[in-house]
């Protein structure tokens, strides 16, 4: 069984995401530019730091709307460097910035985040790391593979022995149907 589905399913921070969001397909646009943040937030820190940040995150960062962080200037980048409940730190909320901005081409050639992600599906990890190191700034293996498990398109969020393994498993997730 994964780590994490030992110790998440009943742990106060951890319990809701493991329960009702991670490994499970997404297709919002907003909520995959959330977790592609979050993911480059949690980069060096522990998860659990980015989950107790999250709400403080969500609300420094327009709940995440990609226009609205796109179109974000100088005065919101020391407006966020400035707000001690959010993980301050320059290069990521740069790259959280920049890709934002990306997204806004990516919906103009794809009509949206989650398009762009089901038209190279399905690939190979390395692929996917490749693809999204050329398109987006501040990724890496790390970041790119959590952030693909997240959303159901990489397998290996669930140990095949939870009980969320399953429920996800009836969603046909992108990975269940390559």
């Amino acid at each position: 069984m994964s780590n994490y589905c030992k110790i998440a399913p009943d742990h106060p921070v951890h319990a809701s995401y493991h329960n009702t969001e991670y490994g499970f397909p997404v297709d919002d646009d907003r909520v995959l530019f959330e977790r592609l943040a979050l993911e480059i937030m949690q980069a060096g820190l522990s998860w659990e730091i980015v989950l107790k940040k999250r709400q403080s995150l969500n609300k420094a960062f327009d709940r995440f709307s990609i226009n609205k962080v796109a179109a974000y200037d100088e005065r919101d980048m020391r407006r966020l460097l400035a707000d001690e409940g959010i993980i301050r730190n320059r290069l990521k909320i740069r790259a959280i910035v920049h890709n934002a901005q990306v997204l806004k081409q990516v919906k103009k050639s794809h009509k949206s985040f989650a398009l762009w992600i089901d038209a190279h599906h399905p690939r190979p990890k390395d692929d996917w790391v490749k693809l999204f190191k050329s398109t987006f700034s501040f990724m890496g293996g790390e970041i790119v593979g959590e952030f693909l498990m997240s959303i159901g398109y990489l397998p290996g969020a669930h140990a095949k022995t939870c009980e969320i393994y399953n429920h996800i498993h009836r969603l046909r997730p992108p990975w269940d149907r390559q």
